[in-house]
């Protein structure tokens, strides 16, 4: 995950852009255990950070259903670029 005490710009995937510089940090409290699979449909979709009032928020792991058959999770990520760090949010596939 993130180093504390980073500064990052990070960019919303979305139609409106935000902007912001903001210190990320996974919460130190987390402790990430995945409850029973609910049915053979469901996939683990791993933790990552959401938009949120400007800002991006810890969102923890959690089971989802597959949108169909063949869907695969594809996990959100940071990506470096040349205005700081963006996030690229995780999505079906």
């Amino acid at each position: 995950m993130l180093a504390s005490g980073i500064s990052l710009f990070a960019v919303a995937s979305s139609n409106a852009q935000i902007v912001v510089r903001a210190r990320l940090e996974r919460p130190r409290t987390v402790v990430v255990v995945r409850p029973l699979r609910p049915s053979p449909r469901h996939v683990w979709v791993a933790e990552e950070w959401t938009p949120s009032g400007g800002t991006y928020v810890y969102k923890a792991g959690y089971w989802a259903e597959r949108p169909h058959p063949r869907a695969y999770w594809v996990a959100g990520r940071w990506h470096h670029s040349h205005r700081g760090y963006i996030w690229i949010s995780g999505h079906w596939s």
